[in-house]
């Protein structure tokens, strides 16, 4: 598939659209950014947009970070707004990014940590739109520990914990940007993209009619060419992993924030069942 480069083109002159992906880590995000990358109307970036040369602001790298809102030092940089510069950040996104023809009109990348600031993009970002989406709690404290294991972090008993209380500040996160911010964006679930992704892809295009082209179930390179797969739900595969010690302890976290559970529309898993 050919490629023009913002940094030959007007991008600012052509984006009428910024679209911003707002999902927690481990929540199928990655697959949605390849997706998007494929339509005729997007410009995109190689990297998830905290990643990429010339981004202003806190950075959550390594592996350790996939926790980050678990951790109150962490949060505090990230929730910082004196810690960005937006224009410099945007100027950067602009040269590098890249197209499947000069004349695409929507804008869009993706990071987890936008979760937390979505008010800033708001602001900073002319016409700032979002694809919100969250995904089985168990799945996403799975694929963490799993990555977690073997790491300094990973030696230490509370990992389960540690995870559970990042997915569930992700949800509470997620919910406030639903109720602040949600006549700007859709909502959807992994597991709609997944299942139904046509509903989704229908959702996307209402939201931004210039992707017309968006296909969800294809097969792509994901995680930056670590993985070729198609849509698939890994969700019972994921659960299917979990010991009943390690349900016990998300559960002991999860039963916290039981009202973020029923918004999202997700149940308790009992150990054992």
């Amino acid at each position: 598939m050919s490629r023009v480069y913002g940094a030959q083109h007007d991008v600012e002159g052509a984006v009428g659209t910024h679209l911003f992906g707002i999902a927690a880590n481990n929540s199928g995000s990655s697959f949605l950014k390849e997706a998007l990358a494929t339509c005729r109307g997007t410009w995109n970036l190689v990297h998830e947009g905290q990643r990429m040369l010339g981004f202003v602001g806190p950075v959550n790298r390594g592996r350790v970070p996939l926790i980050w809102s678990a951790q109150p030092d962490w949060l505090a940089r990230l929730t910082d707004p004196g810690a960005y510069d937006w224009p410099r950040t945007r100027k950067a996104w602009y040269f590098q990014a890249f197209a499947r023809n000069s004349r695409a009109s929507v804008f869009y990348t993706k990071a987890p940590p936008f979760l937390l600031y979505v008010g800033e993009l708001v602001r900073h970002f002319p016409n700032a739109k979002f694809l919100f989406m969250v995904r089985n709690p168990y799945a996403v404290c799975e694929g963490i520990c799993r990555n977690l294991r073997g790491s300094s972090l990973g030696n230490r008993e509370d990992l389960p914990t540690l995870a559970a209380t990042h997915v569930s500040n992700c949800f509470s996160y997620q919910r406030r940007n639903l109720e602040r911010h949600g006549e700007r964006g859709v909502f959807f679930t992994y597991e709609e993209m997944c299942d139904e992704p046509a509903r989704v892809e229908e959702k996307i295009r209402a939201l931004a009619p210039e992707l017309d082209d968006l296909v969800l179930r294809q097969r792509l390179w994901v995680k930056e060419g670590r993985y070729n797969e198609m849509l698939t739900n890994m969700n019972d595969r994921q659960i299917g992993r979990l010991g009943a010690a390690e349900i016990d302890t998300f559960n002991r976290v999860f039963r916290r924030h039981r009202d973020n559970f029923e918004y999202f529309g997700y149940e308790f898993l009992v150990p054992g069942a």
